[in-house]
């Protein structure tokens, strides 16, 4: 594991190697986290598992509001999460831009809330996406605070 500046060990970055899952008979549902760490702030744009990757930008009310967030959004992507209204989204801009410059990635889904303050993450993507000159497939997912997908 590499070490980061911090000092954290959670700050470590880690691919998560997992068989593939179904739901049991128990009603248990799998994570299907691949990869640590997954805020923003953390991820550095040389992280290993972002090479070849269906990138998904969570905002961070997102997978608590949508009940199914890790089969119909995490599922086969790599995960990084931010919140536009809380965080210091300053560097996210350049951040995002490196990660699609240095980095195959095959396709870029962001998920937000309904909420205005959430519209931010989804322009900061697009900005991002526009400046690292890639043209790959790009989808915003609109969730609502009752729990359901609006687009």
């Amino acid at each position: 594991m590499k070490n980061l500046a911090c000092g954290c060990p959670g700050s470590n970055v880690r691919t998560i190697e997992k068989p593939a899952t179904e739901n049991t008979a128990t009603g248990k549902v799998a994570s299907e986290l691949r990869q640590w760490p997954t805020q923003l702030h953390l991820v550095p744009p040389s992280a290993p598992w972002l090479q070849n990757a269906h990138l998904l930008i969570a905002a961070d009310c997102a997978p608590f509001a949508y009940g199914d967030f890790h089969r119909d959004f995490i599922k086969g992507k790599v995960l990084v999460n931010a919140c536009p209204k809380l965080d210091d989204t300053s560097p996210y801009l350049d951040k995002l831009t490196a990660i699609l410059k240095h980095n195959d990635i095959q396709s870029l889904t962001v998920t937000i809330m309904e909420v205005p303050c959430c519209r931010g993450l989804a322009m900061l993507a697009k900005q991002a996406l526009e400046a690292s000159g890639k043209d790959i497939p790009f989808e915003v997912a609109i969730l609502g605070v009752d729990g359901e997908r609006r687009s």
